[in-house]
């Protein structure tokens, strides 16, 4: 029996694969660009990014629970962990890590060891205040809300600033009680 050579269509996915992600790279850089032209103010674009990112991160989490096969996770420590492991590879094509807990087990941070969405990023000197990425901190914020975890999702490192990783902190401020809208004995 012969080996099986690839299809030739399989490279073509590969490439389709790597041109779309290019792609929503440049599309994202377009968007934040035109934030700053229209807005002016850094402190406003960051105001902006987060909240389109948790309008986003609300939507978001339909998909991820629906495609991921991930059963319920029992507490916020296992829930950052399938967010880094499962949840950025799965949109971002990227893992990441968590780390730095509290001793409480309510703070940590989550590092990216590849950011796609900086591919040809490079900040001018008036924007030193952007957190260009500053979208996926409202996602974070809007997918954990939906499965009733109120955080709160900042940035402490960003490579776009001179530092040497992509890291977020991301912290529960409160356990939100499910609520069902029927009674179990009606």
């Amino acid at each position: 029996m012969a080996p099986v050579a690839p299809r030739s269509g399989d490279a073509i996915f590969a490439n389709v694969e790597r041109v779309n992600a290019e792609l929503f790279t440049l599309t994202y850089g377009a968007i934040v660009r035109q934030l700053l032209t229209d807005l002016e103010e850094v402190d406003e674009v960051n105001k902006q990014l987060d909240q389109m990112g948790y309008n986003i991160g609300i939507r978001l989490i339909d998909e991820f629970l629906a495609k991921s096969n991930v059963s319920r996770c029992v507490d916020f420590r296992e829930t950052t962990d399938v967010i880094a492991k499962v949840g950025f590879k799965m949109f971002l094509g990227v893992t990441a890590s968590v780390t730095n807990w509290d001793a409480d087990g309510t703070c940590c941070s989550i590092i990216l060891e590849d950011n796609p969405l900086v591919d040809f990023v490079e900040l001018p000197d008036n924007c030193q205040g952007l957190y260009y990425c500053n979208i996926l901190s409202g996602v974070i914020r809007g997918a954990l809300e939906m499965v009733s975890m109120k955080t709160e999702v900042t940035w402490i490192r960003d490579v776009l600033r001179g530092d040497d990783a992509f890291e977020l902190q991301v912290k529960l401020l409160k356990q939100v009680p499910e609520e069902y809208p029927y009674k179990d004995d009606e």
